[in-house]
């Protein structure tokens, strides 16, 4: 099949309510029966197609009843309020995963969502600081997450991690956090001091680049 050629690379921020390290990063169950959470993206470097996509940001809030995997998953779609209307039609095809070969992330996680809702177009706040393991976005209205370095129980100093998978389909190598993150729009959630992670990460029809 051939897909429009597009890219986008950038930062990337996400919690979700699993144990520290994610057990979906080893191909194991997640920590509870329920897996949810939230991703955010800011786009320094991008297109698709002839369309810019610099400068933009995007989010998502997911929830799957058990494994991913097993499908059954609902979520909800969050677009940069400045991207126009063409900015916005590129967006949608991208988080289709429909302009992506299959085993790579859009594409995978879209075949397990039985329920979307429509997205929003909004106000995207976004930061993020790779050294300091820190971060944060919020949609007002619907979605927040906070980041945070991870910190020994003992002497509270914070504890650094990193996780590396050379194959791996949703990024190459991540900065580990303990998120805090809540939705109080169409997918509603509270968590604390559970998994997070920062990578900076590229993406294209064929899956991650760099």
């Amino acid at each position: 099949m051939a897909y429009i050629d597009w890219m986008i690379k950038g930062p990337k921020i996400a919690s979700c309510n699993c144990d520290y390290g994610c057990p979906c990063e080893f191909n194991a169950p997640p920590t509870h029966d329920v897996c949810e959470g939230l991703e955010a993206m800011q786009i320094d470097e991008g297109y698709f197609g002839d369309i810019r996509l610099e400068g933009l940001r995007f989010a998502a809030a997911y929830r799957w009843p058990g494994p991913v995997h097993e499908g059954g998953g609902i979520v909800q779609g969050f677009i940069d309020e400045r991207a126009d209307e063409a900015q916005r039609d590129a967006l949608i095809q991208i988080l289709s995963g429909l302009e992506q070969e299959p085993t790579t992330a859009f594409n995978i996680y879209g075949s397990t969502i039985e329920t979307e809702y429509d997205p929003v177009f909004g106000p995207i706040d976004f930061a993020y600081d790779m050294a300091a393991r820190t971060g944060h976005f919020s949609v007002p209205g619907h979605i927040e997450m906070t980041l945070e370095p991870i910190r020994n129980p003992v002497t509270g100093k914070p504890h650094r991690a990193i996780i590396g998978l050379p194959e791996g389909f949703e990024f190459r190598e991540a900065e580990m956090a303990s998120g805090t993150f809540a939705g109080t729009g169409e997918i509603k959630f509270e968590n604390s001091g559970c998994y997070g992670f920062l990578t900076v990460v590229g993406y294209g029809p064929h899956g991650v680049i760099g």
